[in-house]
C-alpha cells in the first residue's frame, strides 16, 4: 500500500505532515501531470483535516491537566 491509499486512522501526526510536505514539495516543484496533482491536492486535504483533528484531540488534553492550588503535582479532570 503506497503512502497516499494508507488509512488515516492508523497514521501519526508526524507521518501525516510529513506526507503532507511531500506532496506541497511536489505540487511547488510542478511534477507530474494535472490528474496527479489534483490527487496529491485531494490527498493534502485529507492530511491537513487529519492533522488539524490530531491537534485539537492534543490541545484538549493538555486542556485536562490543571495545577492544583499546591503546584506540587498535576491534577487531571474530564474535559467539560
Amino acid at each position: 500500500m503506497t503512502e497516499e491509499n494508507k488509512s488515516l486512522e492508523s497514521v501519526s501526526f508526524e507521518e501525516s505532515l510529513a506526507e503532507l510536505e511531500a506532496i506541497v514539495d511536489r505540487l511547488e516543484s510542478g511534477q507530474g501531470s494535472l490528474d496527479e496533482a489534483i490527487k496529491a491536492y485531494e490527498r493534502g486535504s485529507e492530511l491537513k483535516r487529519h492533522c488539524q483533528t490530531k491537534l485539537d484531540e492534543a490541545r484538549m488534553k493538555v486542556e485536562k491537566i490543571r495545577l492544583p492550588e499546591n503546584r506540587n503535582k498535576p491534577e487531571v479532570s474530564d474535559f467539560e
